[in-house]
């Protein structure tokens, strides 16, 4: 038997130390980083706090011009172990003092207290001096302690070096644990396995099964018990083989018993074998008969053939032409709907216009008088304020009714064009469905039907609001018409969320809802519950095709009969 190259114990030990390796590598250096920012932190914190302690000072040396005490104070700060530089300017940003690691600083001013990183592993704090004087405050100078990496490497030294012991100490040890237990678990009973497997003899099965020492059972024992039990089914089909063999030797005997009796019954059939040539032939005559036959019905299944091929193109043609025909029904059930809505929406200018036409009417009708009054010189003052109570109210009448039809045409504006373009814009979703609510307010002015929307303020879409106008226009038209039907006062509830990318809109009404079967068949194009009443069946199909393709989303509905309709509709906020 051939040795095996690398062990599986080899194998398996090499990974899961390699994962520890890497664990404890991640582990050490984020401590290691962690160890050196808190000592950061701790150094920048001491910075900060040498601004208490020395600045009163020395914004008074700086105040008085006392530049060798401002040095002496630099000097002094230059003793401490965190501070490895000290730079101190003036007013004008002159430097007054120079010493230790320093760098180039801004000529700004410094009005409040920074924290910078610099080159050459050096950060410095840098802050502004303030003299007080009278009540008065005035900037001085400013200051700026540098300190360094070593300073920060000085004091956790030792940290990093016990964290690496630490990490070798226990990965040693892992390590020969691991060592340890793999050979005695897994590599030991495996070389003593395959070691009695290579001894299999064929002769001597009984003697080849495996007897391998377990300290427990495991899948080890397990292909023990199954190898052994496949010898044991090795020696019973060895038994059975043998009594199949004397079985075979007892039929070979009768088959040659057999073969004699046979070559007289040969010899006796030979001669009634050439009466059944003759009749053979016979029926070969009729065989060559019977085939000019099926070449004739051949030739005419190939014209029926192709009479069938050119049904199947003009059936062709004919699905082609009903497919443009569902195509102009969708566009014409779209522009129906866009008709219906100008319909309503010029009944409802129609209003607001001619109240504005009369109130201007009367409004005119009186500045007449009053210019006749004024030419005859008979205008009173009474009359005047009396004409100026009504213009008053005229106007404010004018102009409540102007404002009202301009709303309804502004709302009908943009949905209506949404509605004829396929172009997508960014806007907003709640403001959008108030406006396609208020567009078909008309249909629902002369009902107790209520609507209840629930949308988040300032939730943005980019998607072609005509699609979103298209749908809701289908779902509360449908709710009018089919769910609220022999009903006085229905309620629509639109609730809208929006979770990371994805908008949810729940369109829920009370209405006298649909059967399963006919909600199994809701999107189905031309299927209608109102045939023969106006009902074309394409409302809900072109509601699920703009959801699935121009939206790129999802639509399921639900309903029981008397409980209203739900649908749920999801797509992105921003197509990709």
């Amino acid at each position: 038997m051939s040795k095996v190259k690398t062990g599986l114990s080899k194998k398996l030990l090499t990974r899961v130390l390699s994962v520890y390796f890497t664990l404890t590598l991640i582990v050490t250096v984020g401590q290691i980083l962690t160890e050196y920012l808190n000592a950061k932190n701790h150094i920048e914190s001491e910075l900060q706090t040498l601004k208490n302690t020395f600045s009163t000072s020395l914004t008074r040396a700086i105040w008085e011009l006392n530049t060798p005490q401002a040095k002496s104070i630099a000097e002094g700060l230059m003793e401490l172990p965190i501070v490895e530089g000290v730079q101190i300017r003036d007013e004008n940003g002159n430097e007054i003092a120079d010493y230790g690691r320093t760098n180039k600083e801004p000529m700004e001013k410094v009005t409040a207290g920074i924290m910078r990183d610099h080159g050459g592993g050096t950060f410095g704090y840098s802050f502004p001096l303030i003299f007080e004087f009278s009540g008065r405050t005035s900037q001085v100078g400013d200051v700026t302690l540098y300190s360094s990496f070593e300073v920060i490497f000085g004091r956790i030294e030792v940290g990093i070096f016990f964290l690496i012991g630490n990490a070798f100490i226990k990965t040693a040890f892992l390590i020969f644990l691991f060592l340890n237990a793999f050979r005695r678990m897994l590599t030991d009973p495996l070389a003593e396995l395959t070691t009695q497997i290579s001894k299999f003899d064929i002769n001597r099965p009984e003697q080849s099964k495996l007897n391998i020492r377990l300290q427990d059972e495991n899948e080890l024992q397990v292909l023990q018990d199954a190898y052994n039990h496949l010898i044991d089914d090795l020696i019973h089909f060895q038994t059975q083989l043998n009594q199949t063999q004397g079985e075979l030797k007892e039929a070979n005997q009768k088959l040659d018993e057999q073969n004699v009796s046979l070559e007289q019954e040969v010899a006796r059939k030979t001669a009634s074998l050439s009466q059944i040539m003759l009749d053979l032939e016979q029926q070969k005559d009729e065989l060559l008969t019977n085939q000019r036959e099926l070449k004739q019905e051949n030739a005419s299944r190939r014209k029926i053939e192709e009479e069938l091929r050119k049904r199947n193109a003009e059936l062709a043609e004919s699905m082609e032409t009903l497919e443009m025909a569902k195509d102009q029904l969708m566009e014409s059930e779209r522009m129906a709907s866009l008709g219906g809505l100008v319909a309503g929406i010029a009944h409802d200018v129609n209003t607001p216009l001619g109240v504005g036409v009369t109130a201007a009417s009367f409004l005119q009708e009186r500045i007449k008088v009053l210019q006749q009054d004024f030419d005859e010189k008979t205008l009173t003052t009474k009359a005047m304020a009396t004409f100026l109570t009504e213009a008053q109210q005229t106007a404010t009448l004018l102009m409540t009714n102007l404002n009202r039809a301009s709303e309804l045409i502004a709302s009908f504006k943009q949905v209506a064009v949404d509605q004829t373009s396929e172009a997508e814009r960014e806007f907003d979703l709640k403001e959008y469905i108030e406006e396609i609510i208020q567009s078909l307010a008309p249909y629902f002015k002369k009902t107790a039907h209520k609507i209840e929307l629930d949308c988040p303020e300032h939730l943005t879409v980019r998607r072609a609001p005509g699609v979103i106008a298209q749908i809701f226009t289908n779902m509360m038209m449908n709710s009018l018409i089919h769910g609220f039907e022999n009903k006085k006062s229905g309620t629509i509830k639109i609730h809208v969320t929006k979770q990371d990318d994805q908008v949810n809109i729940n369109y829920q009404d009370n209405g006298k809802g649909i059967s399963e079967n006919q909600l199994d068949r809701l999107f189905e194009a031309f299927y209608t519950t109102k045939r023969g009443k106006g009902g074309s069946g394409l409302g809900t199909h072109i509601m699920y095709n703009l959801v699935t393709q121009a939206l790129d989303g999802q639509i399921q509905a639900s309903s029981e009969e008397g409980k209203g309709l739900r649908y749920q509709i999801q797509f992105p906020a921003f197509k990709e």
